[in-house]
């Protein structure tokens, strides 16, 4: 139990869970790489990310005796996944499709967004309460807290909904 309590047990178990915040965080960021179609930054994050998972790996099972190092493995894991998940947020890589749903506004809605430089396509629906205008919107990641943020103060009872989506060719697409 003195083992433990020695410093270098803890060092052990920091430089551990250091390893995999930093292993973790590049396999979420290579992951979200992957999806988007960047390979090599996929592959350049996946060749750093299997070296230090080695190295922290072998950490763990050359020392099982120290049940500080397995917490640190766990710790290192879960808090990466996060992190990466940060930075992949910070980065905002990649397109989003937006549809928005206005009872009232829609024609009003769209103008205000290709104002701003943003292709619309409109769609005439009809919802439970009658007839919606459908918005559909393709901006990049980064833009899109600004059209949300337009589209509220135009209508603030317009429903938006989002999803990843992968350019694959043509259209307009706001640079």
């Amino acid at each position: 139990m003195d083992f433990i309590l020695s410093p270098a047990a803890w060092l052990g178990a920091l430089s551990i869970f250091a390893l995999r915040v930093t292993d973790m965080s590049m396999d979420t960021l290579r992951v979200l790489f992957v999806m988007r179609g960047r390979k090599g930054i996929a592959w350049a994050l996946g060749f750093c990310q299997s070296i230090i998972y080695i190295i922290a790996i072998k950490s763990v099972l050359s020392q099982l005796n120290n049940p500080l190092n397995l917490i640190g493995y766990g710790a290192g894991f879960a808090t990466g996944n996060v992190i990466g998940m940060l930075i992949e947020e910070r980065l905002a890589i990649g397109h989003i499709h937006l549809w928005i749903i206005s009872s009232r506004l829609g024609v009003a809605l769209a103008q205000v967004l290709r104002n701003e430089g943003f292709g619309v396509t409109e769609i005439s629906a009809r919802g439970k309460d009658g007839m919606v205008s459908v918005l559909s919107v393709s901006v990049l990641r980064k833009d899109v807290p600004h059209v949300e943020t337009l589209v509220h103060e135009k209508d603030a009872e317009a429903f938006v909904t989002s999803e990843d989506v992968r350019p694959v060719r043509r259209g307009f697409w706001r640079a």
